[in-house]
């Protein structure tokens, strides 16, 4: 044989060779470095208002820690965490308390969009306002995190289609339709129910949503909520940040009877990483001390002392069960094996809860969790789509149901 038919017959068997397998490691990074992560709820703006009253002029938010690691009371992001995170896209959530009368909730949230806005500006080389997808998509290409604004619960729009508008116009981009307690319109998943889901003026809300380009957001809703939510428009609805109801069975997470209309709705459910959420033992652990604290209170009439040593003695003997990133994946394993991997997103609740799970205490531990998944036998292609891929589709879908919205007028109701 010719050299050159060796050489040639070498190349032939060198190709049908397998290739060498990426690691989880090089799959989890390649597809962040391809589809960085699209974050589905982030509550730096309460952060802001907590413990600065929003003033921010002298806040450095390029870097909030004083050391390597992250302590209890630091913040969970800034943006080195968020590049070390490999976030490229945040929903911040201009959440309010939502024990506020509905005048000052509406007052107040104004203030935290205004805050945001501020703070957006003013570290302008790493960040930019996004009000489309196409902004979005301009931000990255810059290299720049976008950011969106969510307004988390509908009493921050004081019972007023007029008032959505307005939010609408001044950049809000998604309404959870309550927080933990019900509103006029909606039940909420966390308070008792009062309406058996939507009211019809709460059904009109919803599709004025649709109408604006508004996402609709059914995290912290009851169940009857999200089916009616899901009946009154064919836009795309959001859970910004909740986890699989069959994996924990908090009540704030999505059930599956809801989850099996994602992929007619062409929805998709944003995994938390609070750990009470996706902690079954966590769940449990905390229903056993509220019952022996009742136990106690009962045992103690006119006696918290007693009350209070007791549950000292108690948790001494019940240590809170740690929550992990195999715990927030086996709910993205749960969503995926039931309706598949299109509706999956991360919404990870940072700066609104007192840690992450083991290995993500706050925003830089994405990365592990996509390692995880990689180990699970998530492709490449999967990772991209739960990291940003299924947002970006979701949210261009509400913008286009929004264009074959344009001659509609605007839903008109009765002011008081």
């Amino acid at each position: 044989m010719s050299v050159s038919r060796l050489m040639l017959a070498a190349s032939l068997f060198a190709l049908s060779l397998p290739a060498t397998a990426q690691t989880p490691e090089e799959t989890a990074a390649a597809a962040l470095e391809e589809a960085p992560v699209w974050d589905g709820h982030n509550d730096v703006p309460g952060q802001l208002r907590g413990r600065f009253h929003n003033v921010i002029g002298d806040f450095d938010f390029t870097h909030t820690l004083e050391g390597e690691h992250w302590t209890p009371g630091e913040m969970h992001t800034d943006i080195a965490r968020l590049r070390e995170g490999k976030v490229g896209v945040q929903w911040w959530s201009v959440y309010v308390s939502a024990s506020l009368e509905e005048p000052v909730a509406v007052q107040t949230t104004i203030e935290q969009i205004d805050v945001l806005k501020r703070l957006i500006a003013e570290n302008a080389d790493d960040m930019a306002l996004a009000l489309t997808s196409a902004d979005v998509e301009s931000a990255l290409a810059e290299g720049k995190i976008a950011g969106m604004i969510g307004m988390e619960g509908g009493h921050s729009i004081g019972s007023s289609l007029a008032v959505l508008r307005q939010m609408y116009d001044l950049g809000a981009r998604y309404m959870t339709l309550t927080h933990s307690s019900n509103t006029s319109w909606a039940d909420s998943a966390t308070d008792d129910p009062e309406h058996d889901g939507l009211t019809e003026w709460g059904v009109k809300l919803v599709q004025e949503m649709a109408r604006l380009g508004m996402m609709i957001d059914l995290s912290h809703v009851s169940e009857a909520t999200m089916m009616d939510a899901l009946d009154a428009t064919d836009a795309p609805v959001m859970f910004s940040h909740s986890g699989a109801r069959a994996v924990t069975g908090h009540a704030r997470n999505v059930p599956d009877a809801v989850l099996r209309r994602l992929p007619e709705n062409d929805g998709i459910v944003m995994v938390v990483a609070l750990p009470g959420y996706i902690s079954e033992a966590q769940r449990e652990r905390n229903a056993n001390r509220a019952a022996e604290k009742a136990r106690l209170e009962s045992l103690n009439l006119g006696n918290p002392a007693a009350v209070e040593a007791g549950l000292v003695v108690w948790e001494e003997a019940n240590p809170m069960p740690d929550a992990t990133i195999a715990d927030m994946a086996d709910h993205i394993d749960h969503i995926r094996d039931l309706i598949g991997i299109d509706y999956i997103g991360i919404g990870g609740d940072y700066d609104g809860m007192a840690s992450g799970p083991v290995g993500m205490e706050d925003v830089t531990g994405y990365p592990e969790l996509f390692i995880e998944l990689a180990r699970r036998g998530y492709s490449q292609e999967d990772l991209e789509k739960i990291s940003s891929g299924n947002m970006m589709r979701v949210l261009k879908k509400a913008e286009a149901y929004a264009a074959s919205m344009a001659a509609v007028p605007p839903i008109e109701t009765p002011t008081n």
